[in-house]
């Protein structure tokens, strides 16, 4: 299948698979004799592999960890439990990060308890004063 094809059935954006190659996520396929890419089944499990990882918010180190094991069947296991492990750590410091916003954010909210004109506004006013 052409480029296209495989974007449309991995859901995968052209120049992000272009990229991927770049990358060496996935190998350049063989071109046909009009120079057009040709993806195969292989191409389309690995795209879908990298997508899923993606979807997880892994980094693309961590992908191309995680594909290593992938392509080495006898390898064990550990290195992908201790992705998996460095990435709940990340996905927790991201929650106690945007839990400490979301604070700031109803602070802010709690300075104008009352409508009033953009003059007189108690949040327009806190930000605009220095850190």
């Amino acid at each position: 299948m052409r480029t296209g094809e495989l974007a449309a059935v991995s859901g995968v954006d052209v120049e992000t698979i272009r990229f991927y190659e770049r990358e060496r996520l996935i190998a350049a396929p063989p071109r046909d004799a009009s120079g057009y890419r040709r993806y195969d089944d292989a191409a389309v499990r690995r795209l879908l592999f990298i997508r899923h990882c993606r979807a997880l918010d892994m980094g693309l180190d961590g992908v191309r960890r995680l594909l290593a094991l992938l392509d080495d069947p006898a390898c064990g296991c550990s290195t992908a439990d201790d992705l998996v492990d460095e990435q709940i750590v990340l996905v927790r410091e991201r929650i106690a990060s945007l839990k400490s916003l979301e604070g700031t954010l109803v602070a802010l909210r709690a300075r104008c308890a009352t409508p009033s004109t953009s003059a007189s506004c108690r949040i327009l006013e806190e930000l605009s004063r220095p850190a």
